[in-house]
């Protein structure tokens, strides 16, 4: 008779409990109780919601801007994690440190620091206007707050999988005569592709939710600055809950594809990879 393996900490049955329990009380529940809510909406009232034209600018705002802010960060994410992950220098840990910043700081705080930063007569601002780059209560303040709370997803998914690249296979491709760009783009760009998806869509998700660092540098100009989740919290102030709950289950539903569709990607790389 075949003994079943000892383990010290609780076995499966015990974990997955737990897990389901635990995933169920604050991801599921909360999800399925919007989408009851949003099932006592008529559909033709949910579509004269969601398709009127201050949603509906909310809506390509708030998508643009997270779409920009995540391949931005994708592509510098992706620099910063390969300097952080491959080199020694002064001040490493110091900028290793710093790129989990976004996380620590309140949001609101963050709103509050870069519109002070990007305003006509901030630090930054008093230079940058004159060149006609306004960067605060414009679409650009936007895409600028949602770049800076997505970096870390980007960073901090990537530096595992470079930390366990090893740097022989680069040596052994130069030793077969392949160029600093041939490897690049043969050996290292294929391996990291599905982590940088992982990370795009961290970063994109992240910033489609965002709310306290885009409200002040943002100037919640309607059908100008304005994001879908401002206007959610305008509705509920206004007890529109008809309104708050549409608009949400639109951010809520785009989430889930955009996220769907990474995964499938993700598969579909690793399968290529191989």
């Amino acid at each position: 008779m075949r003994k079943r393996p000892f383990h010290v900490l609780p076995g499966f049955g015990l974990t997955i409990g737990y897990t389901w329990v635990y995933l169920s009380v604050i991801v599921l529940l909360p999800m399925c109780a919007l989408c009851l809510k949003a099932g006592q909406i008529s559909g033709e009232e949910f579509w004269r919601i969601i398709t009127n034209s201050r949603s509906l600018a909310a809506f390509k705002l708030t998508f643009g801007a997270s779409l920009l802010a995540a391949l931005v960060n994708a592509f510098f994410g992706t620099i910063l994690a390969w300097v952080l992950t491959r080199y020694s220098f002064p001040g490493k840990q110091v900028m290793d440190a710093l790129v989990d910043f976004p996380f620590a700081l309140p949001t609101a705080v963050a709103g509050l620091t870069l519109s002070s930063l990007f305003a006509t007569n901030g630090w930054l601002g008093r230079w940058l206007v004159p060149w006609g780059v306004q960067g605060a209560f414009t679409p650009l303040g936007v895409v600028i707050a949602l770049t800076f709370v997505g970096l870390p997803f980007v960073v901090r998914t990537l530096q595992p999988v470079l930390a366990c690249l090893e740097p022989e296979v680069e040596e052994a491709a130069a030793t077969l005569g392949a160029s600093r760009w041939r490897t690049m783009g043969s050996i290292i760009l294929p391996t990291l592709f599905p982590t940088i998806l992982t990370g795009f869509a961290l970063a994109f998700a992240r910033a489609v939710g965002e709310y306290g660092s885009v409200v002040f540098i943002s100037g919640n100009l309607p059908y100008k600055t304005e994001i879908a989740p401002t206007l959610i919290m305008m509705r509920l102030e206004e007890y529109n809950y008809a309104g708050a709950t549409a608009i949400a289950v639109v951010l809520l539903v785009v989430s889930f594809v955009l996220l769907g569709l990474i995964n499938y990607l993700e598969l579909w790389a690793g399968r290529f990879n191989k």
